[in-house]
């Protein structure tokens, strides 16, 4: 029998009033962990970001080295995971040699077969020719609680705004 997730239900942010606007999310991120910090109950508050917009920041060419290399490092750490479990299942005799080895060969592998992997998919994937991230940001981002502790966490936000 399958189990479901409970249902979380949010407030409506209209029944939440705003008790702290901030141009950046660290900033109301950090009003927050100050509410927490104080021994407010920050469950009942929340952080809603307005006019929000995609910013795509362009990190550089999409190349084929660069995918191989991208590729090997993610198969680093595959191949470090594999060559680390190895000795519990290949019945090792408990020299550290033959551990060291598996350990050497499972990067190696991996390295490899990452940097194999990172190039073909650049091939198949003759994408626009750039390496991005995205990011979604908001102009503002207000700090809003329950209403019946608005005015609790206001006041808290007053010190924190002397503090800082």
């Amino acid at each position: 029998m399958f189990k479901t997730a409970p249902t979380v239900v949010l407030p409506a942010v209209e029944d939440r009033p705003v008790i702290g606007t901030y141009s950046t999310a660290e900033q109301a991120k950090k009003a927050v962990g100050f509410l927490a910090e104080n021994g407010f109950p920050v469950e009942r508050s929340g952080i809603v970001g307005h006019d929000l917009r995609l910013v795509e920041t362009v990190m550089g060419r999409a190349t084929a080295g660069r995918a191989a290399a991208a590729g090997a490092a993610t198969g680093l750490w595959f191949g470090l995971i594999i060559g680390l479990l190895m000795p519990l299942f290949a019945g090792s005799t408990g020299s550290t040699g033959s551990t060291g080895a598996l350990v050497l060969g499972g990067l190696a592998y991996g390295a490899l077969f990452g940097a194999a992997f990172g190039l073909v998919t650049y091939l198949v994937n003759k994408g626009p020719g750039f390496v991005s991230q995205q990011a979604v940001v908001a102009d503002r981002y207000d700090v809003v609680a329950d209403a019946a502790v608005a005015d609790d966490a206001r006041n808290l936000l007053i010190k924190h705004n002397w503090r800082s």
